[in-house]
Order: structure tokens, then sequence, then C-alpha cells
């Protein structure tokens, strides 16, 4: 007599009518075996969210005046931007993927951004130039503040994969990108022109 038989009906129909199950709240972390605590994770991991709300919010910011650069300068910081923009959405992943390494929860949603974000909300209209350059600049340094109490935080817990990825990473890129938004402030004379504005 043969053993029963169990037929198992495979079908390449999708199944579209899934149901969200949580398998891990946003504020928890799961264990992983890389010779931290779970409190060390837990801290890195609140911490490196708020890294990746700011961020998240300065990205949109510099697409946005991206957008609306305009005058004399607007093709070199049309294009300035987006470099920033971009080099700045690498940092996001690098981050987002960290949170994810200790174990925690990566947020991504804009509603969830907005709620934990430290960044001044921008205007819907166009601003002139030198106050967008000016909103970069503020909300680049609140990343900065955030990047700099990550790192003390990640040194205390002895968290040097988080420590050095925000130092050698994160930190720098914010730090350039201040540096050549800030020159484009410097109230200096165009090219023909003497420093009381007077022609020469």
């Amino acid at each position: 007599m043969k053993p029963s038989q169990t037929t198992t009906t495979i079908t390449a129909t999708p199944k579209y009518d899934q149901r969200s199950v949580i398998i891990q709240r946003a504020d928890q972390v799961h264990s992983m075996p890389i010779g931290l605590s779970e409190q060390a994770c837990s801290e890195s991991c609140k911490q490196l969210n708020l890294i990746l709300a700011d961020s998240i919010m300065l990205y949109n910011m510099y697409k946005k005046h991206h957008w609306q650069m305009s005058g004399p300068t607007f093709y070199q910081l049309h294009l300035l931007m987006d470099k920033h923009a971009n080099e700045i959405l690498k940092t996001i992943d690098l981050v987002a993927e960290r949170i994810q390494t200790l174990g925690g929860v990566s947020i991504g949603m804009p509603h969830d951004i907005v709620e934990i974000t430290n960044i001044e909300r921008p205007p819907k209209d166009e601003e002139d130039v030198p106050a967008m350059l000016s909103r970069l600049i503020r909300a680049q340094s609140t990343v900065i503040d955030d990047v700099r109490k990550g790192i003390e935080i990640t040194e205390r817990n002895k968290d040097y994969g988080t420590n050095d990825m925000l130092m050698s990473e994160v930190l720098r890129t914010h730090e350039m990108h201040i540096w050549f938004v800030s020159e484009h402030l410097v109230d200096t004379p165009l090219i023909g022109e003497e420093s009381n504005g007077q022609r020469k």
C-alpha cells in the first residue's frame, strides 16, 4: 500500500488581499548578534531615526530650492542644490540601513517624519534666493547637531560601527555642504565692480 501523498496546488495568480501583520513595533529593537546590548542598540536607533527624519526633510528642501532657484546664479545654484540632494540621499540610505542592522525599525513615511523632525517647515511659496540659502544652512546645522549627539551616544555605548559611519560619511558631508552654500551668501562685488559698488 502506498503512503498517502498531499498535493499542494501552486498558482501564478497573485494574492492581492493581503493584510498587515505587525511583526515589530517602531519603538522596539530585536536582538542582533553584533556584540552590543539591547539598550545600546535602542539608544542608537532612536538618535539615528531623528537624524533620518531631519535628513529626509533636508533632502526635500534641497529639491524644492533646486526647482525654485532664480537670478544670475541660477545655473550654478540649480546644479549645486541637486548635487547636495543626491549626496544627502546616500547618507539617508546609510542611516536607514544602519538602524535595521542594529535591530531597529527605520521610519520613512512623510507623516512620521513630520512628527519628529526638528527642522522648520518651509513655506509652500517661492522665496528669494538668500532666504532659501539661509534656510538650508539652518536646516543643515540642525542635522549636524543631531549627528554630533549621535557620535557622543555611540562613543559612550561603544557602537563603533555607527560612530564611524556618522563621522566619516554623514558629518563630513553636511559640513562640506554648509561651506559651499555659505560662500554664496558672502557679499562680494561682481567682476568689474569696486568694493563700494561703483564701476571701474
